[in-house]
């Protein structure tokens, strides 16, 4: 069965909307775990304790997922992230 344009377009723009994307944070040498900490609670909402615990995982791994969710969001927090020193990509 084969789709029309307007049918394939809805799926496209839903397909889109719904895709999720993650901030990965990179552990580095720089930033302490205090300031990772509030910088995980005030730009991503977290928990203190969930921060803590991405932080942890940070340092003891390399890298972590600390958000997902829709791509614009996503860009804007990581940006802000990166205005605070951390070293983060959208992926």
């Amino acid at each position: 069965m084969e789709m029309s344009t307007k049918e394939l377009t809805q799926t496209i723009a839903e397909t889109i909307a719904t895709e999720t994307y993650s901030i990965v944070l990179y552990n580095d040498e720089v930033n302490s775990f205090d300031w990772v900490i509030q910088s995980l609670v005030e730009i991503c909402d977290h928990a203190t304790t969930q921060a803590e615990q991405c932080a942890w995982i940070v340092h003891q791994s390399g890298k972590y997922v600390v958000k997902s969710g829709e791509k614009k969001d996503m860009i804007e927090r990581s940006m802000a992230l990166l205005d605070r020193g951390l070293t983060v990509e959208v992926v």
